[in-house]
């Protein structure tokens, strides 16, 4: 008798990931769309500095409400990697609130591969994070947002994995988004295109690590700034020229990245709005900016504009309109 209730309840566990990998994004009947990003969760099982982290991650969630959560890599920072993994994502899992995970550079250094984590994280209810053989990195995946009517494809979420270190030699620092990935991106984005009659579909991206033009754009005297950027972004010493695709491909509106605890501004550049979550993490690494998140809520009316702010312990900071708020008058 007690092996069946076992089989009944892993049945159960079974038909309910099943139901929550084949869930539909989509806009409310307000036409609204609100994502928050959690990000640099560095979260260590049982270890009293992380509990703040999953305060953090329970109060913003209370009080957005979000349609979707997205977690731009870095999420665990410790032994055991399963109940860490685990721990984290079911305070999102609990709420039955679809979310998806992009791994950073450390993930994976806690004795668990890529490929390990991704099979544990996809046997929790509501995780839509996904891989994409063929190309390099484990979590590349997309995320369309149907309209409030459902008729067709209103939002593309591309999420990529930014993956860790240069493997070049010679080439210190980071690692790039590589040359497969980004023909895998245009590739999709004109195919999301063509089903709009050749108009491209309003995008968003998500990874871990920053692009060299996050330092280009936070160093220029001709771009407006939103927020704390204390640190410099710790991007690759190459660019693989991802940003440029995005451009070429005109249906990116912003990008959305972690890695850099003591980052947390918006810069408008050259079009995109260039994006850092805010570190949600306790003392478990460095950082000097008290834990929150990103919030960015997607309109369908207004699909050239969107909204963005900080969710922090004490409220909202932040709050912007892209790309009204960086538009010189």
């Amino acid at each position: 008798m007690k092996r069946l209730y076992i089989l009944l309840a892993l049945l159960c566990m079974g038909l309910q990931f099943v139901a929550a990998q084949t869930s539909n994004l989509k806009f409310n009947k307000d036409g609204k769309f609100k994502i928050v990003q959690f990000t640099d969760v560095h979260y260590i099982y049982n270890d009293e500095r992380s509990a703040i982290s999953i305060e953090r991650i329970n109060q913003v969630l209370d009080e957005e409400k979000p349609d979707l959560v997205l977690f731009t890599g870095d999420v665990i920072y410790g032994k055991p990697a399963e109940e860490s993994m685990r721990t984290v994502l079911n305070q999102v899992s609990k709420r039955n609130l679809p979310f998806a995970v992009m791994f950073g550079n450390h993930d994976n250094e806690q004795g668990l591969t890529r490929e390990e984590l991704l099979k544990i994280i996809k046997t929790i209810p509501c995780n839509l994070t996904e891989t994409t053989p063929g190309i390099a990195g484990v979590t590349n995946f997309i995320l369309p947002v149907r309209s409030s009517d459902g008729a067709k494809d209103a939002v593309v979420l591309y999420c990529l994995d930014s993956h860790s270190y240069s493997q070049i030699k010679g080439i210190g620092g980071y690692d790039y988004i590589k040359m497969d990935q980004i023909q895998w991106y245009k590739d999709n984005s004109k195919k999301f295109a063509d089903n709009n009659g050749g108009v491209p579909v309003p995008s968003y991206a998500f990874f871990h690590i920053a692009l060299p033009e996050y330092n280009q754009a936070a160093s220029s005297e001709e771009a407006i700034l939103y927020g704390v950027r204390k640190e410099k972004a710790c991007a690759p010493q190459l660019n693989s020229g991802f940003f440029t695709a995005m451009k070429e491909m005109g249906d990116v509106k912003g990008v959305f990245v972690g890695h850099d605890h003591d980052d947390d501004y918006a810069v408008f550049w050259k079009g995109i709005l260039l994006a850092y979550g805010r570190y949600t993490g306790g003392n478990t690494v460095y950082n000097h900016l008290a834990n929150g998140a990103r919030v960015i809520e997607l309109d369908e009316n207004a699909a050239d504009s969107f909204k963005t702010w900080i969710r922090l312990k004490d409220g909202v900071t932040q709050s912007v309109t892209c790309p009204a708020d960086f538009i010189k008058k």
